[in-house]
């Protein structure tokens, strides 16, 4: 990623949760949710959380896991880190959560180290895609998948121009108030950049995924990439 987005990050970090609730209308939790289950993530395991942010997926996915498994939280912004590691409580009910300040380009981790992943609006920023989604098939094991929510573009030109509208003035207008006006203006341009859902299929694919689905969410506002190593 690069050193412009890691900056945003970085200075949204405070308010990252706070914002995300108001302008999903809390409907964020849902779609982590599904894509912790849809990473197939069980009881046991040894998972990976990519861009894991303030560290919602990661929480959810040391639940899933038991105190048995182990969770590692992966993200390129320090800021974003220190929060994630401030809500972390031990529980006998949930795995331990490793933070690990990292790029998604270039892990640090062994080949087939992985029971599972989840990425969470984090493949949208990087710079390299398929470089992307390589290392998270390198580090997963044979058998193992990967859910990735995002933002995604409509198909449907009505649904398009109303998520325009969501973003120019509920998005763009909330974190205004908040004095971050340009650091949620930069969605909309990376939007426009970021594959749609087929595309994403095929370039996974094209890396080495054997089965891969883009499933749409929230109207087709949203979409989880779900990939599949064997």
């Amino acid at each position: 990623m690069s050193e412009e987005v890691r900056a945003i990050f970085n200075r949204i970090a405070p308010v990252y949760d706070k914002l995300n609730d108001r302008l999903s209308f809390g409907q964020h939790r849902v779609w982590k949710e599904m894509a912790v289950k849809w990473s197939q993530a069980k009881l046991g395991d040894t998972c990976i959380d990519l861009c894991c942010g303030s560290g919602d997926i990661s929480l959810r996915l040391a639940r899933r896991v038991g105190v048995m498994g182990k969770v590692y939280g992966v993200d390129f912004s320090s800021n974003l880190l220190a929060v994630a590691a401030s809500r972390t409580q031990y529980s006998y009910k949930q795995a331990p959560i490793a933070w690990v300040e990292g790029d998604v380009l270039d892990l640090p981790f062994e080949d087939n180290y992985f029971d599972a992943a989840t990425m969470g609006y984090g493949l949208r920023n990087v710079t390299d895609i398929p470089r992307c989604l390589q290392e998270i098939y390198r580090v997963l094991k044979v058998g193992a998948s990967c859910a990735i929510l995002d933002f995604h573009r409509p198909q449907n030109s009505m649904m398009r121009t109303f998520q325009q509208w969501y973003l120019d003035n509920l998005v763009v207008s909330t974190a205004t108030q908040m004095g971050l006006k340009n650091e949620y203006a930069y969605i909309s341009p990376s939007l426009d950049r970021f594959p749609v859902g087929s595309e994403q299929v095929a370039i996974a694919r094209q890396v080495g995924f054997a089965q891969a689905t883009h499933y749409p969410i929230a109207n087709d506002m949203m979409g989880v990439l779900v990939v599949s190593k064997f």
